[in-house]
This record gives C-alpha cells, sequence and structure tokens, in this order.
C-alpha cells in the first residue's frame, strides 16, 4: 500500500518569491551537502514533490553537467513558473550562501593552518557523510514503487558502488554501462505496464 504522503495533493509554490525564499533557505541550511536539507525541505516540509519524485528528480539531476541541487532547483522552479521560476530558484539557490562563502573565506584564511580548525573540517566532513547516508536509506523505501522493483533497484546500486568504489572504474563508463541496462529495464518494464492497462477491463 502506498504511503500516505505517496497519495495526497501535494503542494506548490506561491509564487516565484516564494521559490526564491523556499531555496535560499533551503541553501544556507547546506553545509556539507544540501541532499539531506532539500529532501527534508522539498518532501517533508514543503511537500511540493513526493519522495518517489524527489528520488527520480534527483537522479536526473545527478547525471546531468553542473552542480546536483542547482540542476534540481531549476527543475522544481521550472516546473510550476517556467523559466522565470527557474531562475528565481536559482538565485535563492546562490545569492545567500555565495555571501556567506565569501565571509568565511576571509574570516578562515587566517586560522585555516591551525589544529582546532583542520579538525573542525574534519568533523563537519564526518557528519555531512553521515547526514547523506542517513538520507539515501530514508529515500530507499520510494523504490517500492519503481517499476523495475526493489530487487532490481538493489542490485544497480550494489554493482554501481562496486564499480565505482571498488573497482575505480570511470564515472562515465559506469553510466554507459550500467545506467544504459537499467535505462532499458526500465523501458521495458514501463511498456509491460502499459500493455497491461490498455488490456484490462
Amino acid at each position: 500500500m502506498r504511503k500516505m504522503s505517496e497519495i495526497t495533493p501535494l503542494n506548490q509554490p506561491t509564487s516565484k518569491t516564494d521559490l526564491f525564499v523556499s531555496f535560499t533557505i533551503l541553501a544556507l541550511q547546506g553545509f556539507g551537502g544540501v541532499l539531506a536539507v532539500a529532501q527534508r525541505e522539498l518532501v517533508e516540509r514543503k511537500r511540493w514533490m513526493t519522495q518517489t519524485q524527489f528520488v527520480e528528480d534527483w537522479a536526473v539531476a545527478q547525471i546531468l553537467p553542473g552542480p546536483n541541487v542547482i540542476n534540481l532547483c531549476l527543475m522544481v522552479g521550472g516546473r510550476y513558473f517556467g523559466l522565470p521560476g527557474a531562475l528565481a530558484a536559482m538565485a535563492g539557490m546562490l545569492a545567500a550562501p555565495t555571501a556567506v562563502l565569501l565571509l568565511l573565506a576571509l574570516a578562515f584564511g587566517s586560522v585555516s593552518d591551525l589544529a582546532w580548525a583542520q579538525g573542525a573540517l574534519r568533523g563537519m566532513g564526518a557528519v555531512a557523510a553521515g547526514m547523506i547516508a542517513a538520507t539515501g536509506i530514508k529515500l530507499i523505501s520510494a523504490l517500492k514503487l519503481n517499476p523495475m522493483g526493489l530487487t532490481i533497484c538493489t542490485a544497480v546500486m550494489l554493482s554501481t558502488f562496486i564499480a565505482v568504489s571498488l573497482f575505480r572504474w570511470p564515472l562515465l563508463w559506469v553510466l554507459l554501462g550500467i545506467g544504459s541496462l537499467t535505462c532499458a529495464w526500465a523501458y521495458v518494464q514501463l511498456s509491460r505496464q502499459e500493455a497491461l492497462k490498455r488490456t484490462a477491463p
């Protein structure tokens, strides 16, 4: 049975200003990576998309050129308000963090060689890795609705991890190999589902 979040009506941004403010708030929380924050803000708080939609959009954002989260905010903004919405979302994603980054760079430059500063950076890296891992585990539930099925999706994840992390294969070849096979299998499964719908009474 689908989760309630997958079947209840979704909200949507009320204006381009809403997009700008929402992505500014999202960006200012994203120290060390915004995957965990983006999932919480867009799916759980704003309810602009379901878990399944987030996983699908994030997957597309991952394989497109450029930063993942910028690709995602462009897709979300463009979905509701076209090009102006995409630009408003991207501006919200970039404006405040750029200002914060410049201020931090000025402040950190004088202490970057000190032991406590290096330790703080390592600690933040561990926290960011934990947040990303926790969000990944949370998003696994959305794969139950994937047309390929949870078993195939799990096999794809494991084979991709092994190819990139253990065998050190170039990402391009992993995308062309495993990615192409996965896309072909998803197409087959979607075609079967469509055929069953047409033949159903």
